[in-house]
């Protein structure tokens, strides 16, 4: 009964009008809107309108929340979600802001029973218990360029994707054996690689924050290919491929659509 109930008012919510001053806000602050079709910025408007009806927001360390704020980080959570069979982030509940780095409780186990408490500066965090919480003014670096493969939202919100299947653990909730196979070889071997690289202090083209552990890689890499897709599938086509097909999506493609509106308007008298 609470499934009829839940969907008979998602489908009252994407009926709504979408309002001008978040398009407009969309339009200022997230670069990627542009590369996408039509059809795919009405489908992302519709994800908003629920995302923002069914998600709380909260305002930390004496941020006071605005519009803004809030279509802004819905936007890029909801570009993960296109063209896909979600449920729109079922387990999370609430996004807390901070107007810039936070201080976070961080506890390591040193062994033998002996662990450290020590304080760390964040950008973001992704919690099992329903919670994300980001940095504002990461938010707003993040998204004014959407090319340096850096972007907060998308990097929290896929641990979100990643917790779905309750464990964060590099491997999202697959369809079927076979893609979970193709998933865990692919990016098994990608990883390593990595880890590789950074033991030898070698520079990599993926951050070598991906190295951390499976969880980390995922949520990297997942920048990279909605950013840098185009680099990302150039260098590590079947890693590029194996995104693609869980994201259901072409960001490569979006590149060379960008570079051509640049060509056109800069051959505009």
């Amino acid at each position: 009964m609470f499934g009829i109930f839940r969907r008979w008012t998602r489908r009252a919510v994407r009926e709504q009008p979408f309002p001008d001053e978040w398009r407009a806000i969309m339009a200022k602050n997230v670069a990627m809107i542009e590369t996408l079709t039509p059809d795919e910025q009405h489908e992302l408007e519709k994800l908003i309108l629920v995302f923002l009806d069914e998600k709380s927001f909260e305002g930390a360390g004496g941020l006071a929340l605005t519009d803004e704020m809030k279509v802004t980080v819905a936007s890029q959570a909801c570009c993960l979600l296109l063209h896909r069979d979600t449920d729109i982030y079922p387990k999370l509940d609430s996004i807390v802001l901070y107007p810039s780095a936070y201080k976070a409780t961080k506890l390591e186990s040193l062994g033998g029973g002996v662990v450290v408490e020590s304080e760390q500066g964040r950008l973001g965090e992704s919690w099992h218990q329903g919670l994300v919480v980001l940095a504002w003014d990461a938010v707003r670096s993040g998204t004014v360029n959407a090319t340096d493969g850096r972007n907060v939202v998308l990097h929290e919100f896929a641990h979100q994707l990643d917790q779905e299947d309750g464990v964060a653990d590099g491997a999202p909730d697959l369809d079927g054996s076979d893609a979970r196979k193709s998933w865990a070889e692919v990016l098994g071997t990608e990883y390593a690689d990595l880890r590789e690289h950074v033991h030898v202090g070698q520079r990599s083209d993926i951050d070598e924050y991906g190295a951390t552990n499976p969880a980390e890689f995922f949520a990297v890499v997942t920048e990279m290919f909605f950013e840098r897709g185009a680099e990302l599938k150039k260098n590590r086509h079947d890693l590029y491929e194996q995104f693609a097909s869980f994201y259901q999506q072409d960001p490569a493609a979006r590149s060379a659509t960008r570079r051509t509106r640049k060509q056109r308007r800069a051959r505009k008298p």
